[in-house]
């Protein structure tokens, strides 16, 4: 059964980033983009199956999926009516899913677990710190850009 919902759990994620990334281009490029309805409910999807796995209290995951609901919320109430915080709230949360994604890689790829197998060495950090700089070049540019 967790092997089903890891799976599930997974698929949701990577529709969600793929969708996350082609909305980023549409606020780069002043386009609507087709994918933003699905980036948004792959996330949210990402979001509430994330508590369906077995964890016994607060856990870093848990605080990203609470983040990532609450920042969900705001996306959605200021879709079509405020657009800078609709574009701060939705790279937000593409942010947080590439943040897991990138921890989720340091866990499960041989190469990247050698290199920092408890993810308090350097190129975990480095990775996630290049990622959020990153992050936060585009969501200001696409704040700039975006007209929508």
């Amino acid at each position: 059964m967790l092997t089903a919902l890891t799976i599930f759990h997974v698929a949701l994620s990577l529709i969600g980033i793929a969708a996350g990334l082609a909305v980023l281009y549409g606020f780069l490029t002043s386009k609507t983009s087709g994918a933003t309805s699905l980036f948004l409910w792959m996330t949210v999807a990402t979001s509430v199956t994330g508590f369906f796995f077995p964890f016994h209290g607060m856990t870093p995951g848990i605080v990203v999926g609470i983040l990532s609901l609450i920042v969900l919320a705001i996306a959605f109430r200021a879709r079509n009516r405020w657009r800078k915080t609709y574009v701060i709230a939705a790279m937000i949360a593409l942010y947080l899913n590439v943040f897991v994604l990138v921890v989720q890689l340091f866990e499960k790829v041989p190469a990247l677990t050698a290199l920092a197998p408890t993810q308090s060495e350097p190129p975990f950090q480095i990775a996630q710190g290049v990622v959020l700089l990153l992050f936060v070049i585009l969501t200001v540019r696409a704040v700039m850009k975006y007209r929508y």
